[in-house]
């Protein structure tokens, strides 16, 4: 059971979010990113596909190929990457920059254009969507160990059936708990951690 550690520079931190040998990255994500709150339709699309490429993965892994898929999915343009092609398939597959995974490469393409219609069809589109399933702050008292932190909850649950019904895949309710941290719609930063809100 982790509670907060007090890193070298003097900050209680989440035990995840200190700065080691081999994972400063996490220590920048921890401080300046996760559990701030992400609006924005390209933003949240990004993350979306980001949490799916995780799935079976450690999250230093995607966060060190961050730029490389960046750049190769168009900046994460739900327009763009809409109309990539079987090209653009194959380009993707040979691109040492992201994971090279097809079913992961073929959802990032399908989540696209399902964030296309949902923005036709759904009133503020994905973030409308994906914000709907917040949580009450007040229901949500600040963990005090990382074994409080749940890997699924309800609203994940509800938003990963939300999301799937709409075209969206790779999106289960654990991968969606983890977008909806990420994003701020939770603040999952354990009591004492300055980067809590």
């Amino acid at each position: 059971m982790s509670a907060v550690v007090v890193g070298a520079d003097g900050k209680a931190r989440c035990p995840w979010g200190l700065e080691t040998e081999t994972s400063a990255d996490y220590r920048e994500y921890h401080d300046t990113e996760w559990g701030r709150p992400v609006h924005g339709e390209a933003p949240l699309f990004e993350r979306v596909c980001l949490e799916a490429f995780q799935s079976g993965l450690s999250w230093i892994t995607i966060l060190r190929r961050r730029e490389g898929f960046r750049k190769a999915f168009a900046g994460f343009s739900p327009d763009a990457v809409a109309v990539f092609t079987d090209e653009d398939r194959e380009r993707l597959l040979g691109d040492s920059g992201i994971i090279r995974n097809r079913a992961k490469i073929d959802a990032a393409i399908s989540n696209a254009r399902a964030t296309l219609e949902l923005r036709e069809g759904y009133e503020g589109g994905l973030d409308a969507l994906v914000w709907s399933y917040a949580p009450d702050p007040a229901d949500r008292p600040a963990p005090r160990t990382s074994a409080d932190v749940p890997a699924v909850t309800a609203e994940s649950t509800a938003l990963a059936k939300d999301l799937k019904k709409r075209g969206f895949r790779f999106v289960g309710p654990t991968t969606a708990y983890a977008l909806m941290q990420a994003c701020g719609l939770v603040d999952d930063h354990l009591a004492g951690c300055f980067a809590r809100r």
